[in-house]
């Protein structure tokens, strides 16, 4: 659902302060649940869900999730409309993908992080998988969002497939140069992975030296279980937190909630 500012002033939108965003990967769930965990979270203070992750989930399942979120966002604003007592703008959540390739996409998106992975060593993640995706893109009317994507050490699954070149956490001068570049290359958005479900998160010294290029909005994830965890990221210059372990690991929807509003009130604490 687009928010009424549209979708790239939504998310550049640093006067909100940092914010939080669900990873929901559909190659690890239904649409069924995926769209339970999405309506869940959105409910807990996440504001944007990202559909994305596994590097081989077929564009046919991508877009089923996408399609049964969108329905049940359009559903919960109905609702709120015939109560006066709701809140229908809490429901216009944009649901944007995280794609892991041209192959995962979908024309019932919102949105789609379109992503060069900097430090990738191939020219697959560099240009390739973008100029395979742009047509199509074009085609459904997916609006882009130019981003640039760095993986940390350790990296995970997305920097053995990307061949990235990981970052290490005491290569602050080299994030710097890579958050110049981003902005000279015209990017909007700066995104700071260390890995689904990793070890650790990326280093908060590394936040603040991307933070330290102007006009750049921060994307940060991989790492991050916990409300301290992503207090320090937010503390250090995060405009948004990811989490998607966080929510794939919940034994219901009640721990989910409970999960991910832990998060949102550590960063709303940190931003405040």
């Amino acid at each position: 659902m687009i928010p009424d500012e549209g979708l790239l002033n939504y998310v550049l939108d640093q006067s909100r302060g940092c914010r939080h965003i669900t990873l929901i990967d559909p190659g690890k769930q239904s649409a069924e649940i995926a769209t339970r965990r999405a309506i869940a979270a959105i409910e807990a203070g996440s504001k944007m869900i990202f559909v994305g992750g596994s590097t081989d989930t077929p564009d046919e399942v991508v877009h089923q999730t996408c399609k049964s979120i969108q329905e049940a966002l359009e559903l919960q604003i109905f609702a709120a409309s015939q109560d006066p007592n709701s809140d229908e703008e809490m429901w216009k959540i944009p649901v944007v993908l995280f794609p892991g390739g041209a192959h995962a996409l979908s024309p019932a998106a919102d949105g789609i992080t379109f992503m060069m992975l900097m430090n990738s060593q191939i020219r697959k993640f560099l240009v390739g998988e973008q100029l395979r995706g742009a047509p199509y893109l074009q085609k459904f009317g997916v609006e882009a969002l130019p981003t640039g994507y760095l993986v940390f050490s350790p990296g995970g699954k997305v920097g053995e497939v990307g061949q990235a070149e990981l970052i290490e956490a005491n290569q602050h001068e080299l994030v710097h140069s890579y958050a110049i570049t981003a902005k000279m290359f015209g990017f909007k958005i700066l995104y700071l992975e260390a890995g689904s479900g990793a070890s650790k998160q990326v280093e908060p010294k590394c936040i603040e030296s991307a933070n330290q290029v102007e006009d750049l909005c921060l994307i940060v994830g991989g790492g991050i279980r916990t409300g301290e965890q992503a207090a320090k990221a937010a503390n250090s210059g995060a405009n948004w937190i990811v989490t998607g372990t966080l929510t794939e690991d919940a034994a219901n929807m009640d721990e989910l909630r409970q999960r991910i509003n832990e998060v949102v009130e550590a960063i709303q604490s940190s931003s405040s």
